[in-house]
């Protein structure tokens, strides 16, 4: 018999924000994972990276700026070494967690490139914000490199980048060979390296490509059998935040999309969860989507906790 085949984006809250946070959640986080290779799952991960890149990033470009001979690094860069060091504490943390069960299993990180549409309106109206807040100053000097930023009142200014869609995964054949092979992989950490088709070759894009979007694109490409979008919340809610706030525990299709276009979904964070659900259902048979929080992850496979969208 075939085995289930799983993709868990994991959120922020199950990585933390620094390295000494990232290392107890990642901590906690194994476990959670560690049940469904444990019960015969084949899982695929997909990781944010929003704090971690902005680290990067920023500690990159002010290394660059005060040791002459030392460049900045584009966002491309920034991407891959998160991906890399994120990655890196998974493996272990998730092998260290099997080993204790007395499983055996490879684990390996797949440094990720997503081609992404040079044409992409996205790339008009930035919106991904990014780095450490800048004075008025930094900020003009930033604008005049042909870079977007964002004042935040009373904060400051910060750099604010592209979020395109992603288009093909690169390296989706060998993340394939992974799973067909019975490992687990770590891959499109932060929805991938964007990158845009110049020829041969593949050129860095100076953006972020939102995550959610990135795991329903994998979880499509891989034939998953479930999508789940591990969040902050145990469930999708609508009207949420007032007093007539309503949490769901199953949505058809066509209510999301139905929800999706009443506006109750908030455009920078659950929305693009659930538009990744519906496409991903929507390319396959007996596909279903999970979006819940990480403590709430197994239970949601039976359908007692968190929202499935089928």
């Amino acid at each position: 018999m075939a085995k289930k085949r799983i993709v868990m984006a994991l959120g922020h809250n199950a990585l933390g924000t620094n390295l000494p946070e990232q290392k107890a959640a990642v901590a906690g986080t194994a476990k959670v994972i560690a049940d469904f290779i444990q019960e015969g799952w084949q899982v695929a991960i997909v990781h944010s990276n929003a704090p971690q890149v902005g680290m990067i990033h920023t500690a990159m470009n002010e290394f660059g700026k005060q040791h002459d001979g030392y460049s900045k690094a584009p966002m491309s860069v920034c991407s891959a070494m998160s991906q890399g060091y994120i990655g890196y504490d998974l493996q272990n943390g998730i092998r260290s967690e099997l080993v204790r069960r007395g499983i055996y299993k490879p684990i390996s990180t797949v440094l990720t490139q997503v081609t992404v549409d040079t044409y992409d309106e996205a790339f008009y109206t930035p919106a991904k914000k990014i780095g450490r807040y800048m004075t008025a100053e930094e900020a003009a000097e930033e604008e005049a490199k042909g870079n977007y930023v964002a004042e935040e009142p009373g904060k400051g200014f910060r750099r604010i980048v592209a979020s395109p869609k992603p288009v093909a995964i690169v390296e989706i054949d060998a993340i394939k060979a992974l799973l067909d092979a019975d490992q687990m992989v770590v891959a499109c950490g932060g929805g991938g390296i964007p990158v845009m088709k110049q020829g041969y070759n593949l050129k860095g894009a100076s953006a972020i490509i939102e995550k959610d979007l990135a795991s329903g694109l994998l979880a499509k490409e891989v034939d998953a059998d479930v999508l789940m979008i591990v969040t902050s919340v145990d469930n999708v809610t609508l009207n949420y935040g007032t007093p007539q706030q309503q949490p769901i525990s199953h949505m058809t299709v066509e209510e999301a999309k139905e929800f999706a276009a009443g506006g109750h979904f908030e455009f920078a964070s659950m929305l693009p969860k659930i538009t990744a659900s519906v496409d991903f259902i929507e390319n396959g048979k007996g596909r279903k989507a999970i979006i819940t929080s990480l403590g709430k992850a197994w239970d949601s496979i039976s359908g007692k906790a968190g929202t499935t969208i089928e």
